[in-house]
């Protein structure tokens, strides 16, 4: 049989994905000793069953991981038929290159500690750079949440009397490196790929980190709703200066669609005082206090998780 675990990164998705299953959450115990050190005891008897790991490494990633490992590793001291690790964000994944001499590959060295630790698959949603897969070598899936971004978007325009079309809708990608994620939700929204997209010239600061500079916005945004796609916003700076060039441009108004919300302390705050209208994004990492804001709207991949997780095999 499947049995789903979660850790303790989201919890409320995790449960979420049970129900949807018509499961509860299979027991187990996470310590987190006052020196930082975690301890990760399995509850239930899990021999020769699969068990599905739910944890997202976002903030703190490094705990997280070090859950995620540790709860694999009590699994199959426990004998059991394999262990899969659903996570819905993947922390590290934009370290996925050397881009100064003497820097680490991050997203290298966390997928060698999965595929030592005795996990057998990976489910991740928007990885960074798809081409971050081919690193793998064990099996792992790339989900998408764009569809459900974009049918939430859609029943927004819907809504507002805005016609769902390439001459009243411009898809924007905030950085040179996001066009063709940006043109893949573009086809899901439009349902065609008849469409240009604009896209922002971005230089990034690799001195410091969240810092980059926009320098201008290349295509036609005017008279339209500039849709900016983007797998992942931490600073918002990207989002925001992307949003303020397509007013200058003659956009009618802006919006983002964000899959991961892995937001700074003062992000919320910025992106609620921008141009940005409304912001659209998903639970794959837990909603902080302090990172609410009136602007967004979040919606739920537990159903898409559930829907993926009911198709895998409980037996080979």
């Amino acid at each position: 049989m499947i049995k789903i675990f979660s850790g303790t990164s989201n919890p409320k998705l995790a449960h979420e994905v049970a129900q949807a299953m018509g499961l509860g959450l299979a027991q187990s115990e996470v310590t987190k000793f006052d020196n930082s050190e975690v301890r990760v005891r399995i509850e239930e008897d899990v021999k020769h069953d699969t068990c599905v790991i739910i944890q997202t490494t976002a903030y703190p990633t490094d705990t997280m991981l070090m859950e995620l490992f540790l709860m694999a590793d009590a699994l199959r001291r426990e004998e059991a038929r394999r262990v899969i690790a659903m996570i819905p964000y993947f922390g590290y994944a934009r370290q996925d290159i050397q881009h100064r001499p003497g820097e680490c590959v991050s997203a290298s060295v966390i997928i060698k500690f999965i595929e030592a630790i005795g996990i057998h698959k990976v489910f991740t949603y928007n990885l960074h750079d798809e081409a971050t897969e081919g690193v793998f070598t064990i099996p792992f899936k790339n989900l998408s949440a764009f569809p459900l971004l974009a049918e939430k978007i859609h029943a927004y325009f819907d809504e507002k009397g805005t016609e769902v079309t390439p001459e009243h809708i411009a898809i924007v990608s905030p950085d040179q490196g996001g066009i063709e994620r940006a043109r893949k939700f573009g086809i899901v929204l439009f349902g065609h790929d008849n469409f240009d997209l604009a896209v922002t010239e971005k230089k990034r600061n690799l001195d410091k980190a969240h810092v980059s500079k926009a320098l201008s916005l290349y295509g036609d945004v005017k008279g339209k709703v500039a849709v900016i796609i983007d797998d992942v916003s931490t600073s918002g700076s990207t989002l925001i200066n992307s949003a303020e060039f397509a007013m200058e441009q003659g956009a009618k108004s802006t919006i983002a669609a964000i899959v991961h919300r892995d937001f700074a302390n003062a992000t919320a705050s910025k992106i609620q005082n921008s141009a940005i209208e409304a912001f659209f994004t998903t639970d794959t990492i837990a909603l902080r206090k302090e990172c609410e804001f009136e602007k967004m709207q979040e919606l739920s991949i537990a159903g898409d998780i559930a829907r993926v997780l009911k198709e895998i095999p409980v037996r080979d």
